[in-house]
């Protein structure tokens, strides 16, 4: 089977939407399933098989990402999916019209991923807009865009719950982005802490992701004051870049925590990463509008405990409370569990013994094995799963 995916970011950009990408390009192979991807160009990357770039400019005020061509794309879509079995459509720009577009000149089922939950984001990029009228427009369009593909995935409850509630009827399919464990399993944390000047004994809390105002990252800043009442020596890395940067380190500045605030960029997921997170010693979050939040099972699959707020996304995978631990959504307390933890290493040793055991089960190899089942019954071939996958209308 030969489907064709369609994005308006993928790597060398880094964030969530081009990770699941890569996860499910390299482990639907195992599964019979050939991936070919259309994406924008960055720059001179190498060519690569299976993956068509399209010329992009850089998006005015936001140089990370990639505008492409309305024309461009459109006629890259529909030549790259002439012998194509399904079109798979992974973000809402210019890449749903053109992979739409195509699958219905080709009589091709077409499905998408929901990645982002929009209606949260806007009002961060468009503050002089009413946030009510920003939401509500959000919603209209997720909801017109959805209902005109064949079904739609999620990757949590959370999503699926509140795309019904915009309207969506298509079946929604919750189906979370898997995890490469061997990846994390291996990292050196003394590497790490040589390299960017870090004591061996120093306790270090551990924020992975991109740089934006969304992650509330201010709130880690403000717990953080509270986590250093327990324990002084306590310090924040941010691992990571984005258009909330400069804001983040007046905020730190302001706070009087420039000692205890590290910003050290985007890593390499190969070797760099997977170092970080051995070196640390407590993975923190408090995003409230994450639609999965896979840097929390990197983390565990790493052997590294996560204390995170429960919201959206997330819940699926803090509720069981296996190598995690979820304060209230109150700066104090959430502070107060860092330090807590931090002083407390023997009380909370079974957390790190939970959270590898625990993210196997959300194995890269199981995910595309869904994924590879579902994309059959859309295309109406023969089901080669043995694990069918259900939906929610």
């Amino acid at each position: 089977m030969r489907i064709l995916m369609v994005s308006d970011v993928y790597f060398p950009r880094v964030n969530g939407v081009s990770t699941s990408i890569e996860t499910f390009r390299k482990t639907l192979a195992g599964q019979g399933v050939e991936v070919r991807l259309v994406v924008p160009r960055y720059g001179d990357e190498p060519d690569e098989p299976g993956i068509i770039r399209v010329a992009g400019r850089p998006v005015p005020g936001d140089p990370e990402d990639r505008l492409v061509g309305w024309r461009a794309m459109h006629r890259t879509v529909l030549e790259a999916a002439q012998d194509c079995d399904l079109i798979h459509i992974q973000t809402p720009f210019i890449a749903q019209y053109a992979g739409l577009k195509a699958a219905r000149t080709l009589g091709l089922p077409v499905v998408a991923t929901y990645h982002t939950l929009f209606e949260e984001y806007l009002q961060h990029y468009a503050p002089f807009l009413p946030s009510g009228w920003l939401k509500g427009q959000a919603r209209a369009l997720s909801r017109r865009q959805c209902n005109a593909l064949d079904a739609v995935i999620v990757p949590s409850t959370a999503m699926q719950q509140r795309l019904n509630s915009y309207g969506v009827t298509v079946p929604l399919h919750v189906l979370p982005t898997g995890i490469p464990l061997a990846q994390f399993a291996g990292g050196n944390g003394q590497a790490f802490r040589y390299q960017h000047g870090i004591l061996s004994t120093r306790p270090l809390a551990l924020f992975v992701g991109r740089v934006a105002h969304e992650k509330n990252i201010g709130f880690l800043l403000e717990a953080l004051i509270h986590a250093r009442q327990l324990r002084p020596d306590v310090l924040l890395v941010v691992a990571g870049e984005g258009p909330a940067m400069d804001d983040l380190k007046a905020q730190v500045k302001n706070l009087g925590l420039r000692d205890s605030v590290q910003f050290i960029g985007y890593l390499d997921r190969k070797q760099a990463l997977p170092d970080c997170y051995a070196a640390a010693n407590a993975f923190v979050f408090a995003s409230r509008t994450e639609t999965q939040g896979l840097v929390l099972l990197e983390a565990m699959a790493a052997g590294l405990p996560v204390i995170a707020l429960s919201e959206m996304g997330t819940t699926d995978i803090l509720s069981p409370g296996r190598g995690a631990i979820s304060p209230p959504a109150e700066v104090k307390a959430f502070g107060e569990t860092l330090g807590n933890f931090l002083n407390q290493p023997s009380a909370w040793h079974h957390l790190r013994q939970e959270a590898p055991v625990y993210a196997q089960e959300w194995s890269d190899v199981a995910m595309a094995a869904r994924l590879a089942c579902l994309y059959r019954e859309q295309a109406g071939l023969p089901i080669a799963s043995e694990r069918p996958l259900t939906a929610a209308a």
